[in-house]
């Protein structure tokens, strides 16, 4: 019988609990990680968010339980939980009851105790019974999944540590921060915050970066917010949104079939006079019509301010450009003086912001009948075009041409 030396079997028993089976450099593992991270990442908005919680698409039974698989490995999240959650958020983003707004808990608190925030309200039974419906409810959610929801990431590190030896703890760490630290505190918190907005949605939400790679085109929040039933979160032609590549490439291997994207403005010839198809068209788009809006008041602003004189006035000059073409119960109170003083002093613009108020009105004012709609926007029109200002004839006109 051969006999192997006790001290090679030391040696090999010492370097597998330092390298682990797959025996990678450093550099190697690093690489390891973040794809295991962005592998977190894709499940998360994919299923979690965009099929689970807005069922803006229908997936392969196959590849939505490879999703909660592995979820139940990296994160030990409960879909029904998830989805529930993030429901609410939506239903009272902002508000006193929203799980996770930083408006309301303040953002050093989002961004530091999201995770905990989150737990707090995964323990709301009402919240659960109210928001939870439609989640996976079969024998596997039952009685693993959500049963042994964390001993999921407990088999996670086993596997880490057999693979990577002992750097696969690091490797596990970093998987179990990365979804609390990515998902629970900068899309909950700074994407309520911090970035840019390129619609007026009835809330906070802010587009963090337009290139969603990181975070899987969440980064995309203010789009999100402003079509939340969207499987695609980029808008802009700038933007790019990873999560809704990974889609394509699943719809297209027949995997998944998506449900809704982003509705998006169609033009035709000039109406004679707004109709009630050009109501339905500035209701069914009126998010993209009202950025179209905003950006032409952004242009005359800055016309305006060097016919005043203002450019050395640097708080006016922010608030104005920051807030002149926001929905007025938004506008923070110091902005709003120097807005009241802008306005005041430059007639072309009052009458821009007056307008916008006037137009927002047509499918707010839910009160009053679909005839009387049609006749006030095109009295809207009437006064755009006879106004004078060449910003509102040009908006009116294209108004006139589009279709829903």
């Amino acid at each position: 019988m051969l006999l192997i030396p006790e001290s090679v079997v030391v040696n090999a028993a010492i370097d597998w609990l330092a390298h682990g089976v797959l025996n990678l450099a450093w550099w190697q593992v690093v690489l390891v990680t973040l794809l295991l991270t962005h592998v977190t990442m894709i499940s998360v908005t994919v299923f979690l968010h965009r099929h689970q919680a807005h069922r803006a698409l229908d997936l392969h039974p196959s590849i939505a339980h490879f999703f909660r698989f592995w979820l139940w490995l990296t994160t030990g999240q409960v879909t029904k939980e998830w989805a529930s959650i993030h429901r609410k958020h939506h239903a009272k983003c902002e508000q006193a009851e929203d799980p996770h707004s930083p408006h309301v808990y303040g953002i050093k608190k989002v961004l530091l105790q999201g995770a905990e925030l989150y737990r707090a309200e995964s323990m709301n039974r009402e919240t659960m019974a109210r928001y939870g419906h439609g989640t996976p409810n079969d024998w596997l959610e039952r009685n693993l999944y959500t049963r042994f929801s964390w001993q999921g990431i407990g088999l996670m590190l086993i596997l880490d540590l057999s693979l990577f030896g002992a750097a696969g703890l690091s490797v596990w760490a970093v998987q179990m921060a990365w979804t609390p630290i990515m998902a629970a505190g900068i899309i909950n918190g700074a994407a309520h915050y911090w970035g840019y907005r390129n619609f007026e949605a009835p809330d906070a939400s802010t587009n963090i970066c337009p290139w969603g790679i990181l975070i899987a085109g969440e980064e995309l929040h203010n789009n999100h917010h402003t079509y939340p039933t969207s499987a695609k979160l980029s808008v802009k032609p700038y933007e790019f949104d990873i999560g809704w590549m990974y889609i394509r490439l699943l719809q297209m291997a027949g995997l998944a079939r998506v449900k809704k994207t982003p509705p998006k403005a169609a033009y035709g010839e000039i109406r004679p006079v707004a109709d009630e198809k050009t109501l339905e068209a500035l209701i069914a788009n009126r998010y993209e019509i009202m950025a179209s809006y905003a950006k032409g008041v952004r242009k005359a602003a800055r016309i305006e301010l060097i016919s005043i004189k203002a450019r050395s006035d640097v708080a006016l000059i922010q608030a104005t450009k920051r807030w002149l073409h926001r929905d007025q119960e938004l506008v923070p109170a110091s902005a709003a003086v120097e807005l009241v003083k802008l306005r005041a002093a430059c007639p072309v613009l009052d009458k821009l912001v007056v307008m916008r108020e006037e137009l927002r009105q047509l499918w707010l004012n839910t009160s009053v009948s679909r005839d009387q709609l049609t006749q006030d926007l095109q009295n809207w029109c009437h006064r755009a075009e006879a106004s004078g200002i060449a910003m509102l004839q040009d908006f009116s006109l294209k108004l006139r041409a589009a279709h829903a």
